[in-house]
């Protein structure tokens, strides 16, 4: 994925934890960014959505629903959906990042690809399909955007739920731009299943073949023919493509879903046989080369055209390009019939199953060839044929010609003596075997707890000379010692047979995980993961750690303890709050100096007020004027421009009642002085007169 365009957002930090990094694509329904979770230092593509679809309470939901049901997803080619929460500011979705582009600018460079290309390409995006299949999930608007490919030359399938929640919240508008790819029971308004994703998929399969979508015109043209309208075969533009390809688009995107395959493990099935079945010439049917480097020239075609930016020679492929290093492939292969496990016994013949009681070769007669018919023989009945005469023409030479005449009687007396004494001879040592020596029924002696020579002398006692031993696991037993025996102890055995000794290695160790640097939650789950306890769980203000994120942990990773063993943790508060202080009234500099003190951030407003109270260049107000902020937070200082300045009109000659008041209106205040009894009521004298005078400053009317 590449930078599309800079934005507002960019730079600024969401939710308090996601740092926006670039835009990667806007579209109707979200726009996505490439950021950074500040938290666990990785890099994620963050979907903000729009204020109409973030303000929906119906939508935003069902896509909490989706989203929760999405991420309980983990498959290598489905995108993994990291988070989803709606803060005061933005409804977001987290999705892992993948550095690479979709399959539409594959589509929009190289045009139709190879049979062998699209069943390539096709083939992770129907195996993520069947897993979504098998755990209840459906995409519902499976498209070339929507398929991502990575650096590493992974493909994945993304945005599950996005489709399903608009859906659900009424939202159906938002779709239009997948009605190329729209399966006919959803644009009936019928409700969907794992067949619409195969019909969706169909659709993308025919646009690999032809690199054309299927209907043409406006959105409700294209609805249309999806419900009414059967597919185009994609040969009608290639002429000369496989057949079986045709027929593969024909069955994926057939208008009754009962008529498609069930989902995507079938599907799946039916891609890769078809890929089994095709020659090399039909899978490499329309492409320019049919090496093995075809798929890495494929994956990195959006940038073998790509217009050149700012110093880079045309043509060339940018230093941030994807490309896929080898193709995923499943191919299925056939292994060769075995041998036949007796290669003396000729075939029984083909068309009838062979008769277990009898033998697969011919009735030989008197050993002559001629009783079977040349004709009818194979060479590998001719040979067995021949081999089996051979043999019983060797048996045959080495049968006796003569009868022997009968033994001497006495010699064979002596042989009945000799064996009727060889018997007995047996059979007491017989006897004596079983019943007193090796092969004599013992009963195990209980060596529990015993020191490994201590128990083998028990045992060697007992008549148990084969005495191997076992290393296990114990939580009592000491290391070293006897924990049991096999057999157990009290079972009878004969003696010459190995009673094993189970010999403890302690308790069980567990090592500790490295929990220090992530989350509380994630810590837990590690430790209960590894059959350890959360001990102590403490909290402390962190300057630079986000609130949440384990600071340090007692023992330290690595160390091995046993099952159980209590974890104590140090968990951050985040920045300690800072009180604000009160610096109405002080000195620009006094101000500021009192706000750095504490740790926070004086700025000064562009616009200063008059004040008949606050002197000029002091403050005057500030924002805010109390409560908590953190350190490196601002507050702004509004300053005092003092008492503001009025022109002062003469009164000399007026009355003095009709003075004052004009005076006062004007925001002086009036002080009277009668000069000689004041008895005409005329101001003869007004101090200051003319000029500017501060607004709420005294004028002194001298009245005769």
């Amino acid at each position: 994925m590449q930078e599309v365009s800079a934005d507002p957002l960019i730079g600024s930090i969401v939710d308090g934890r996601y740092q926006v990094l670039s835009k990667v694509a806007d579209g109707g329904m979200s726009t996505v960014y490439r950021a950074k979770d500040l938290r666990l230092g990785r890099h994620i593509a963050l979907k903000i959505l729009p204020a109409r679809l973030a303000n929906n309470a119906a939508f935003i939901a069902a896509l909490g629903s989706e989203a929760a049901s999405a991420a309980s997803l983990s498959h290598p080619h489905v995108v993994q959906i990291h988070d989803h929460a709606v803060s005061p500011e933005h409804a977001y979705l987290v999705y892992e990042f993948i550095d690479g582009h979709t399959l539409r600018d594959v589509i929009k460079q190289r045009g139709p690809q190879s049979p062998r290309m699209a069943l390539d390409l096709l083939d992770p995006v129907v195996e993520g399909l069947a897993a979504a299949h098998a755990a209840g999930i459906v995409h519902r608007d499976v498209k070339p955007e929507n398929v991502l490919i990575s650096r590493q030359g992974w493909v994945k399938i993304g945005d599950f739920g996005l489709s399903h929640a608009a859906n659900t919240a009424n939202l159906s508008g938002e779709l239009l731009g997948s009605v190329h790819y729209i399966a006919p029971e959803l644009a009936l308004r019928r409700g969907s299943d794992a067949r619409s994703d195969i019909y969706s998929a169909g659709i993308v399969l025919y646009e690999l073949l032809t690199g054309r979508k299927p209907f043409a015109g406006t959105d409700r043209e294209v609805v249309t023919a999806q419900a009414r309208q059967d597919v185009p075969a994609p040969s009608l533009l290639v002429p000369g493509l496989p057949a079986v390809m045709d027929e593969l688009v024909r069955y994926m995107t057939e208008k009754d879903p009962d008529h498609r395959p069930e989902d995507g493990a079938a599907l799946l099935e039916d891609l890769r046989h078809i890929r089994q079945t095709l020659d090399a010439g039909e899978l490499d049917f329309g492409s320019p080369s049919a090496d093995a480097t075809e798929l890495t020239e494929v994956i990195a075609a959006p940038y073998d055209q790509a217009s050149p930016g700012a110093g880079q020679p045309t043509g060339a492929i940018p230093a941030d390009a994807t490309t896929v290093i080898a193709a995923t492939s499943f191919a299925t292969s056939v292994m060769p019939l075995p041998a036949p496990l007796y290669p003396d016994v000729p075939d029984a013949g083909h068309g009838a199953a062979a008769d277990p009681g009898t033998s697969a070769i011919p009735a030989l007669g008197d050993g002559n060839s001629d009783d079977v018919p040349p004709a009818r023989l194979s060479k590998r009945q001719s040979a067995a044929l021949a081999k089996a005469e051979r043999k019983q023409a060797l048996k045959a030479a080495s049968t006796p010609r003569t009868t022997l005449g009968p033994a001497h009687p006495r010699r064979r007396a002596l042989l009945w003596t000799m064996l009727v004494v060889f018997l007995a001879v047996l059979a007491a040592a017989a006897g004596w075997f079983l019943g007193f020596g090796p092969g004599a029924l013992a009963a195990v002696p209980d060596v529990h707890n015993k020191t490994v020579p201590q128990a083998t002398e028990l045992l060697r006692t007992a008549g148990f000379e084969n005495v191997p031993t076992s290393d296990v696991f114990d939580e009592k037993v000491a290391e070293g010692f006897v924990v049991n025996t096999d057999p157990t102890a009290g079972e009878s055995l004969r003696k010459f047979n190995a009673v094993t000794l189970l010999v403890s290695r302690g308790p069980v160790l567990f090592p500790i995980p490295q929990v220090a640097g992530g989350t509380l939650d994630a810590a837990k789950t590690a430790l209960a993961d590894g059959n350890l306890a959360v001990g102590s769980v403490t909290e402390q203000y962190d300057e630079k750690v986000p609130a949440g994120v384990v600071l340090s942990q007692d023992p330290a990773a690595g160390k091995e303890f046993r099952g159980n063993t209590a974890v104590n943790l140090l968990v951050s508060l985040g920045p300690k709050p800072i009180p604000v202080p009160a610096v109405t009234g002080m000195t620009q500099a006094d101000a500021a100096a009192a706000l750095q003190a504490v740790g926070l951030v004086p700025v000064v407003a562009p616009e200063q007020q008059n004040s008949l109270e606050v002197p000029a260049g002091s403050v005057l107000a500030q924002s805010p004027e109390s409560g908590e902020l953190k350190a490196g937070d601002t507050v702004t200082l509004t300053l005092s421009m003092g008492p503001k300045m009025i022109d002062v009109p003469s009164m000399v000659g007026k009355q003095v009642g009709a003075a004052t008041a004009a005076l006062e209106a004007l925001g002086f205040k009036v002080s009277v002085e009668n000069l000689l009894g004041g008895f005409f009521g005329t101001v003869r004298f007004q101090t200051p007169d003319g000029g500017q005078a501060p607004e709420g400053s005294t004028i002194v009317l001298k009245v005769v």
